[in-house]
């Protein structure tokens, strides 16, 4: 096998090769180490390689299939992990120059879960946002994550770095994090598939001070490889209070096992008040289609409770970073421009304000799960626009504004306050032959059925057989 191939390989294409003996993990993780040597200069995907961490691991895995033990789960699977969740005696800086140099002590629980379970780090990825706080993949400290289909390119928000490095070939499992589309935005923008699980699903640790909004999950090239990030990350933890109590599932062998015929699916081209750029809206509209080929009952809506998001959005989004403002006097000078406007825009709120408003958003969350009692799943576009340059906070064509983004990504933030189950799928290229990504959403709890309805749409209509160019 050609070492440059082996960066493509899914979880069970390299198990099975290891128990044939065909390939080793010490094998996986050399070629895979070499070819992020090669490409990531271009794409600054990487905040930092560990090849001292993935060897180690991947020296343990060889000795349980060469002695013929008994293999977990990810056994010699190599992973990354995003640079905002901490691991123990590994550099974490969260994209910022206030956290930069920072050495954690202990491993965020979906760090020990995937390395428990036999994955190899491969390094940490890039959170090309500081703090997470934008749809865009730049941050001082790190400069652009360029997307995989154009130099230059708007990656996607704070997990842009892991959707790179699953585009890239980087191996086959990258964990991301979402607290308004981080792991959506990135899938959408670089045309792979990212779940963002039920909130709760998968134990985050440290909590993120964002009102119980943000969900870690995976960003791959396959559902199923999705799949069985999921079942080796989720299940309760005692450092995370909001973690459910529900095991884990076998959710990759459970993917065939549902049909989409009969299903009861909505389908929003704009929630009744986004804007959404003409060739995007028409490569989604295609997509829902393959629903109703494959005997689903497919309805347009447009929910009542879609237009009452902005307001609330605005407010929410400065509001829960502002305690980021104590770092001003120090640090302004060497922050994200749009970060410090935007936490500034909400210095002066008060305490009745917040709790007024959130009073409203718990109304919204409230009128999003009724709205979904009558429907298995809601189809909508995952991104309103392609990529665009990522030295731009919007697009050219889009109004301008000092640091709101969020005007192009109205359809990510409802599913993290609701807490539902959200996935974007690649559904195709438009005639830059830049990708767009399909949202589906299902009810909370229902991962399974998220994970299902994309493995459908993923047989139906495949495209990991595309890859970017520099894939090459």
């Amino acid at each position: 096998m050609d070492r440059d191939e082996i960066g493509w390989l899914g979880v069970a294409e390299l198990g099975a090769l290891y128990r044939a003996r065909q390939l080793s993990p010490v094998e996986v993780v050399q070629a895979i180490l070499a070819r992020i040597e090669r490409i990531d200069p271009q794409m600054n995907a990487m905040m930092r390689v560990t090849p001292e961490h993935a060897l180690a691991a991947a020296r343990r895995s060889e000795a349980v299939f060469r002695e013929g033990g008994t293999p977990r789960l990810l056994e010699g699977i190599p992973v990354t992990i995003k640079d905002l969740q901490p691991t123990k005696g590994v550099q974490t800086d969260y994209a910022s120059a206030v956290m930069q140099g920072t050495i954690p002590d202990a491993d965020a629980p979906v760090v020990t879960r995937l390395l428990e379970a036999g994955g190899m780090m491969l390094g940490k990825t890039t959170s090309a946002a500081e703090w997470g706080w934008k749809g865009v993949s730049q941050a001082p400290i790190s400069g652009i994550t360029h997307n995989p289909w154009g130099r230059g390119l708007n990656a996607g928000a704070s997990s842009s770095g892991a959707g790179v490095a699953a585009a890239c070939g980087y191996g086959p499992l990258h964990q991301g994090g979402d607290g308004a589309g981080s792991v959506r935005m990135p899938a959408h923008f670089s045309g792979v598939y990212g779940l963002k699980p039920t909130y709760g699903r998968v134990p985050n640790w440290p909590m993120s001070n964002n009102d119980l909004a943000t969900h870690i999950g995976p960003l791959t090239r396959s559902v199923a490889d999705a799949a069985v990030m999921l079942q080796a990350i989720a299940g309760p933890h005692p450092a995370d209070f909001t973690s459910l109590e529900a095991p884990p599932q076998d959710y990759a062998a459970r993917l065939g096992a549902a049909s989409m015929k009969g299903k009861r699916i909505a389908y929003t081209r704009d929630l009744g008040h986004a804007r959404v750029d003409p060739e995007v809206a028409e490569l989604v509209e295609k997509a829902v289609t393959a629903f109703e080929a494959m005997g689903a009952h497919v309805e347009e809506v447009t929910p009542a409770w879609g237009k009452l998001g902005p307001e609330l959005v605005r407010f929410f989004w400065p509001a829960t970073f502002t305690a980021r403002l104590r770092y001003l006097p120090e640090f302004e000078s060497r922050m994200d421009p749009g970060f410090v406007a935007m936490i500034r825009s909400a210095a002066d709120w008060t305490v009745p304000q917040f709790m007024q408003m959130r009073e409203r958003r718990f109304a919204y969350i409230e009128a999003i799960h009724a709205f979904m009692q009558d429907w298995d799943f809601l189809l909508s576009p995952a991104v309103s626009v392609a990529a665009f340059p990522a030295d731009r906070l919007q697009p050219e064509h889009w109004p301008q504004h000092p640091w709101d983004w969020l005007m192009w990504a109205e359809f990510s933030y409802p599913f993290n306050w609701s807490g539902s189950p959200a996935a974007s799928v690649p559904c195709g290229f438009t005639p830059a032959g830049l990708p767009v990504g399909l949202q589906i959403v299902g009810r909370r709890f229902d991962d399974l059925g998220v994970l299902q309805a994309s493995a459908a749409f993923e047989a139906a209509r495949p495209w990991a057989q595309h890859l970017p160019p520099v894939a090459g």
